[in-house]
């Protein structure tokens, strides 16, 4: 009855308007089926949160990396699998110290046709254009996002072309994630031509190497993307990609976005958000059986811990003065939440229970622990032992508007552990800056991985990452934690790595400046004629071996 009440809380006018949209669709969705061939190659998806630049040096969110990548490539690239493959870089040498990595590249990759080459055709990508495409990301000129990518990395000298075909990038210290840092799409190749032609606005005109070209971008409208005819990929001896065109359309309500693809006019939808969940997905998981024949759904770990957090640094007055300050009290939250029920009732089993680490599933290093499950004794016990036990005076946790079904399921766990709290709905761009500014002692994040690597992660809690300068938002500091995240980087395998990060993890666990609460997956809603198209930890977005048939 608890569960129900909640979600009758959640369920509006709006979400029954849409049911009833649903069924007319699906009812008069065959009007659609007779799509012309031109329509049936073009690969269609939303980006609702819009697209601020199709520049590289600014492929900071996932609308943007997405359609970056289209048009775009790197020294390697990562398969569905988060195997680092070669890419515009045939092979790869790393010496022995881990400070020098030497870069054959292909000699067959060609920027895409350009008025900025010498008359307006295309040229070949050389070593010196990753030196400038590198350099340029550093350079404080470009204030790009991704520039934290090689601090306190790179030697005094790190970019270097021997000839055309080779690149060096030199280290001053060894570390081993470093390929898979790469594979980001800042560190892409861009021509010097065009940035010098066009500065600030090369994310308006972009020229890169991938498997699609800049067609036309109507902004707030329609992006197109048009197949590279000479793109250098092949698969099986076929030349890559294989679908005409992608057509990129921005509808900033999710569910007129679902709309769209039930009829046909999106090629696949990118999660399911908890509004119509209950109408498509069966509480395992599931695609529901109605649904089967017009679209299929694919269900992936990703690489994305969801969690609450807490600001622990007892050099703020905000901080060591406050309630949470306790680490009992912390622990006693922990206990209280049944993170099991919550991925089944908030999110149809879309999610594994976060019963261990801050490191998700998928990475070597992810750290389960069963003693870390929901116990509402063991949340009882540390909550007598806890000063805030004495006053009981509420403490709040902020969120934002998104994430609120999942801090009122907290709150509903907690108030039966005898914990009472109160929630503050938040802007996210305002939540985000009040904590990089340790301004928030209780506080909603998750983390997507940069690379996938769990120093990725566990570089949250790295005492020299404070933020507003790195991503240490809890201010935890742990000189037994720092110790082993120093020593990671000269592990002789990876073997000592994940004991090394199961180590830091226990020590996370037993101090809590944060509760993991699940590890998401990625849910894809596909049509039935959209193939090649498969899921990945990342939730990145490869079209270059679609095909639609």
């Amino acid at each position: 009855m608890i569960f129900k009440t909640i979600f009758n809380c959640l369920i509006d006018f709006n979400r029954f308007c849409l049911f009833i949209h649903i069924i007319l669709v699906l009812t008069f969705c065959s009007c659609n089926e007779s799509n012309n061939i031109e329509k049936s190659k073009v690969f269609r998806y939303n980006s609702e949160n819009g697209i601020t630049s199709l520049d590289p040096a600014f492929a900071r969110t996932q609308d943007n990396i997405w359609a970056v990548s289209q048009l775009f490539n790197g020294l390697v690239q990562l398969d569905k699998n988060l195997n680092i493959l070669p890419c515009i870089a045939r092979r790869w040498e790393i010496s022995a110290d881990g400070l020098k990595y030497t870069f054959y590249l292909r000699n067959d990759v060609l920027f895409h046709k350009s008025d900025v080459f010498k008359n307006k055709k295309q040229r070949k990508v050389v070593a010196s254009d990753f030196v400038f495409s590198f350099n340029r990301i550093i350079d404080e000129k470009t204030a790009s996002p991704g520039s934290w990518i090689f601090n306190d990395k790179i030697a005094s000298n790190p970019f270097v072309a021997l000839n055309d075909t080779i690149f060096i990038i030199n280290l001053k210290k060894a570390f081993p994630p470093f390929l898979g840092l790469l594979t980001m799409p800042y560190c892409f190749a861009v021509p010097s031509e065009a940035i010098k032609k066009h500065g600030k606005d090369f994310g308006r005109n972009p020229v890169g190497t991938g498997p699609f070209v800049f067609g036309k971008w109507n902004e707030e409208v329609k992006l197109i993307f048009l197949k590279n005819e000479e793109y250098f990929e092949t698969d099986n001896g076929v030349q890559l990609p294989f679908i005409d065109a992608v057509a990129v359309s921005f509808l900033d309500d999710k569910q007129t976005a679902f709309l769209e693809f039930l009829q046909g006019n999106l090629s696949f939808f990118n999660g399911v958000e908890s509004s119509f969940k209950d109408e498509i997905i069966n509480k395992d998981g599931s695609l529901k059986s109605k649904y089967k024949t017009k679209f299929k759904s694919l269900k992936t770990p990703f690489l994305n811990t969801e969690y609450i957090a807490f600001l622990v640094d007892d050099s703020l007055e905000n901080s060591k003065n406050h309630p949470l300050y306790d680490k009992n009290l912390r622990l006693a939250i922990n206990y209280a939440i049944d993170k099991k029920s919550l991925i089944k009732y908030l999110r149809n089993n879309i999610g594994t229970p976060a019963n261990g680490g801050f490191v998700p599933i998928g990475l070597a290093g992810h750290y389960k622990n069963e003693n870390f499950v929901f116990d509402i004794k063991k949340s009882k016990f540390y909550l007598e032992k806890s000063k805030w036990f004495k006053t009981k005076k509420p403490v709040t946790l902020y969120t934002t508007k998104d994430y609120l079904d999942i801090c009122l399921f907290i709150q509903k766990d907690l108030r039966k552990a005898g914990i009472d709290i109160k929630i503050e709905v938040q802007p996210a761009s305002f939540l985000k800056e009040e904590k990089s500014n340790n301004r928030l002692n209780f506080f909603r994040g998750s983390w997507i991985a940069d690379y996938p690597d769990a120093e990725n992660y566990l570089a949250c809690f790295y005492s020299p990452n404070y933020s507003p300068q790195g991503p240490n938002y809890t201010h935890f500091k742990n000189l037994k934690f720092d110790q082993l995240y120093d020593s990671v980087f000269k592990a002789a395998n990876e073997n000592d790595r994940v004991e090394i990060y199961h180590r830091m993890e226990n020590i996370l666990m037993n101090e809590c400046p944060v509760i993991p609460l699940f590890y998401d997956q990625s849910l894809r809603l596909i049509n039935n004629n959209v193939k090649n198209l498969d899921n990945n930890p990342t939730n990145s977005l490869d079209l270059k071996r679609v095909k639609i048939e």
